[in-house]
């Protein structure tokens, strides 16, 4: 059976129950534990989960010694079950926001960059028209919040789409580049060597998002491409509040977008390291799902967003 006629079946067939059923038998793997979640007796969740199993004629969980494990069937339907509760979720608050007027609730996930000026400003207009409307906002890698998107965990993100060609099921708006530059401490030892290199700074305490994130994969092809070996003394974090203390306090250099750096750079005590750093970023955007709608405080923010986007690149 494809995946298309188990999405299909998956929005048909089954009932809002049975998908709850579905998605406690994932989070806890466990028909007794599930049954609980759910409301329901052990031996009703057992029955429910064959009648289902039975809609599409093929096992979605393994029954093991110790629980139980979605098949590669179970996945794909699961899948499909989480877009759609998420699908049905937003159409009720749609409903409920049409009937109170522009509340509700948006979840939006972001990269750094668009964080100083992008986001904040965004959401002040927003907040001006739609006092009552909750938006919740979460900084993390493209790649994370990508996955959460796909999940319905996310209205939509502003992040990177390394290979849009491959998700036939993301849309993908520019919005702007990302220029990447190298801040210190003002009093920085290396703020008055002439003729900054990579080599002089390899052997410097480094400030670095985490290991997978695309700035950090291209952190470290820089330094192969020069044909030095990669920073080894180094933190992770995406902590503003540790950057900003570890880069006053001490030595750390710290790569960041420019326009991240300019918000540092307010406290007067940071400044912009003099060299050149070959770290291409691809352009970011607005990153959607193709089958979901927004909702009412969704295309007001995003609005918003692309208002802003045009006044400020």
């Amino acid at each position: 059976m494809t995946e298309k006629l188990l999405a299909a079946r998956a929005r048909s067939r089954l009932k809002t129950r049975q998908m709850n059923l579905l998605i406690a038998l994932d989070e806890v793997r466990n028909i007794h534990q599930a049954a609980i979640e759910t409301d329901m007796s052990q031996p009703a969740a057992s029955k429910m989960l064959k009648d289902i199993e039975a809609i599409f004629g093929v096992p979605l969980f393994e029954r093991l010694p110790r629980g139980v494990a979605p098949t590669i069937y179970g996945d794909a339907v699961i899948r499909h079950v989480r877009m759609s509760l998420s699908c049905l979720s937003q159409a009720q608050e749609a409903v409920a926001t049409l009937q109170a007027g522009l509340s509700g609730q948006v979840n939006v996930g972001a990269i750094i960059t668009p964080c100083p000026a992008l986001i904040p400003q965004a959401i002040i207009r927003t907040k001006r028209e739609a006092p009552r409307l909750c938006i919740s906002f979460e900084v993390s890698t493209s790649n994370d919040l990508v996955a959460r998107l796909k999940q319905g965990q996310l209205d939509f993100v502003l992040g990177r789409l390394m290979e849009q060609e491959d998700e036939p099921n993301l849309i993908y708006e520019d919005l702007s580049v990302e220029t990447e530059c190298v801040v210190a401490r003002r009093d920085h030892p290396l703020m008055t060597r002439p003729d900054l290199r990579l080599e002089d700074v390899v052997d410097a305490g480094w400030i670095l998002s985490g290991r997978g994130s695309i700035l950090r994969n291209r952190f470290d092809m820089m330094f192969r491409r020069a044909g030095l070996e990669i920073p080894s003394n180094t933190v992770d974090t995406t902590s503003v509040l540790v950057v900003m203390n570890m880069l006053i306090h001490t030595d750390f250099l710290h790569i960041v977008p420019v326009d991240v750096a300019a918000f540092y750079m307010r406290s007067g005590e940071i400044a912009r390291l003099p060299i050149d750093v070959p770290c291409t970023m691809e352009n970011y955007g607005i990153i959607q799902r193709r089958d979901q709608l927004p909702a009412p405080g969704t295309h007001l923010l995003l609005k918003h967003i692309r208002d802003v986007a045009a006044e400020i690149f």
